[in-house]
C-alpha cells in the first residue's frame, strides 16, 4: 500500500467541522476593524530575508532560531517565510508611497511561519490579525488600539477572560543608559541565570527580564527598573497614556518587565493575557515602533500596532463554549425517479434566487437514506420530489423541525411558501 502524505508537525488543516467557527470570527472582526476606520492591506507570505533581520533584529529568537528561510534556485536570494507581519506591511507601505503626505490605519491577516516545538497555542504555521496605526505620534492612538481591543472582548463574551498589562519603553537613548546599568546588574548575578539568561545577558538584556524560570523570579524583580532612566517626554507620553485609559474604563496593570520579543518597539508596550490557556497566556500584544519606518529607509514616522494569535483566540473562545453552533442550511431537496435530479435543481436554484439557502441530494438513493441526511444537515424544511411532482410541477414540502403539516403545492408557489414558514419559525 502506498504510504500517506502527512501534513508538516505543527502545520495544521483546518476541517468543515470548524471552519465555521474561524468565519464567525473572522466576520466579525471585520466589522470591528470597520467600526474603526482601519482599512485592509494584503503582502505577499515570502520577503527577502534582509527585512525581517533589519526590522526584527538579529539577536532576537525569531530571527536566530525560528524563520524558515530558504536560498531561491533561480537567483541565489535568501528569502523566509514571513514570522510576523508588521515589517512586511511597512515594506508594502514604503514601496508603495502610502504614507504621502498622509497618516494610515492598516489591518491585515493571514498565515505566519516560526520553527518552533508545536504545543497548545503555539504552532508553526499559525495565523494572526495584525493592526498597525501609521503617522500617528500622541498617546490618544495608543489608548485607542487598547480601548478598540477592549471593546473587542466585550463583542466576543472574552471581557472578563482577559487582563491587560501595560509598560513604557522610553526612547533608544534611554534605553541605553538602563542597557548599561542592567548588564552591570546581570553580570554581578550570573550564577543566578539560566542558561537562555546567559546568552542574552549582552546581545538582548531587556529580554532576561521577561523570562519565565522561577529560579531567576528574585534576580529580575530586583533588576534596574527602566522606569527610571525615563526623560520628561517618554514619562509624560506615559503618564497620558495612562491617563486615558482611566478615562475610558480600561483596567490595567503595570508590569515594569514587560518587555515584547521584537527590537524594535520604543514607548508604550501591552499585552492581553488570559490564565485559561495554561503557558501559552499571550493572546494579543504590540505597542509602539516610531523609529522603525526609518530603520527602513523612509522619513522619520511615528507608528503603532498589535497582532493577534486567530489559534489561541479560537481556543479561548472554545474553551468558554462562545462559538457558534455550524450553521444549517434552511431546505434540503430530496429527490429520486426519473427526470427528478434535473427537476431539483430548478426548484433549488429558484429558492436560493428568493435568498433560501439549499442543499439538494445528488446521485441515487433511497428516500430514506436521503431523509437521514436531510435529518443530519439541520434544514429546517425538506422539499420532496418523486414522479408525481415531475409529471404534475409540483413540490412536497415537508417541515423537519418543530410543528407543522407536509403539504403539496405547484412548483411556482414554492419559494413564497418556503420564506413563510422560515419567517414564521
Amino acid at each position: 500500500m502506498t504510504e500517506k502524505i502527512q501534513a508538516i508537525r505543527g502545520m495544521n488543516d483546518l476541517l468543515p467541522a470548524d471552519s465555521h467557527h474561524w468565519e464567525y470570527v473572522e466576520s466579525l472582526l471585520r466589522t470591528w476593524l470597520s467600526d474603526y476606520g482601519y482599512k485592509n492591506i494584503r503582502m505577499p507570505i515570502v520577503e527577502d530575508t534582509r527585512l525581517f533581520v533589519r526590522s526584527i533584529g538579529e539577536a532576537t529568537d525569531i530571527v536566530e532560531k525560528e524563520m524558515y528561510t530558504f536560498t531561491d534556485s533561480l537567483n541565489g536570494d535568501s528569502l523566509t517565510l514571513r514570522p510576523e507581519g508588521t515589517a512586511s506591511c511597512l515594506r508594502a507601505v514604503l514601496q508603495n508611497n502610502l504614507l504621502y503626505n498622509t497618516t494610515q490605519r492598516l489591518w491585515y491577516t493571514g498565515p505566519m511561519f516560526r520553527h518552533e516545538r508545536p504545543q497548545k497555542g503555539r504552532y508553526r504555521q499559525f495565523h494572526q490579525v495584525g493592526i498597525e496605526a501609521l503617522g500617528f505620534g500622541g498617546p490618544d492612538i495608543d489608548a485607542e488600539l487598547v480601548m478598540m481591543t477592549a471593546d473587542l472582548w466585550q463583542r466576543l463574551g472574552l471581557a472578563e477572560n482577559l487582563r491587560l498589562e501595560i509598560n513604557t519603553l522610553g526612547s533608544s537613548a534611554e534605553r541605553a543608559a538602563h542597557r548599561l546599568a542592567l548588564v552591570a546588574y546581570l553580570e554581578a548575578h550570573q550564577d543566578s541565570l539560566d542558561e537562555d539568561g546567559k546568552r542574552r545577558l549582552y546581545t538582548n538584556p531587556l529580554r532576561v527580564l521577561d523570562s519565565k524560570t522561577p529560579s531567576m523570579q528574585a534576580v529580575c524583580e530586583a533588576a534596574p527598573k527602566l522606569l527610571d532612566f525615563l526623560g520628561d517626554d517618554s514619562r509624560r507620553h506615559y503618564d497620558d497614556w495612562r491617563t486615558m485609559l482611566t478615562a475610558v474604563g480600561v483596567r490595567f496593570t503595570e508590569n515594569p518587565r514587560l518587555v515584547r520579543g521584537l527590537d524594535y518597539y520604543n514607548l508604550s508596550v501591552f499585552e492581553w493575557i488570559t490564565s485559561d490557556l495554561g503557558a501559552q497566556g499571550t493572546v494579543c500584544g504590540g505597542g509602539r515602533y516610531d523609529g522603525l519606518i526609518e530603520q527602513m529607509g523612509g522619513k522619520p514616522t511615528p507608528a503603532i500596532g498589535f497582532a493577534m494569535g486567530i489559534e489561541r483566540l479560537m481556543l479561548l473562545l472554545q474553551e468558554k463554549a462562545l462559538l457558534p453552533a455550524a450553521p444549517a442550511p434552511d431546505v434540503f431537496i430530496v429527490n429520486q425517479g426519473e427526470g427528478a435530479a434535473c427537476y431539483a435543481l430548478t426548484l433549488a436554484q429558484a429558492l436560493r434566487q428568493a435568498g433560501v439557502s439549499v442543499v439538494q441530494h445528488c446521485g441515487e438513493a433511497s428516500f430514506k437514506s436521503q431523509f437521514k441526511k436531510a435529518d443530519a444537515s439541520g434544514a429546517r424544511l425538506a422539499v420532496v420530489i418523486g414522479d408525481t411532482e415531475v409529471q404534475g410541477r409540483l413540490a412536497v414540502l415537508k417541515p423537519l423541525r418543530g410543528e407543522g403539516e407536509q403539504r403539496t403545492l405547484a412548483a411556482s408557489d414554492l419559494p413564497a411558501a418556503v420564506a413563510a414558514l422560515l419567517t414564521a419559525a
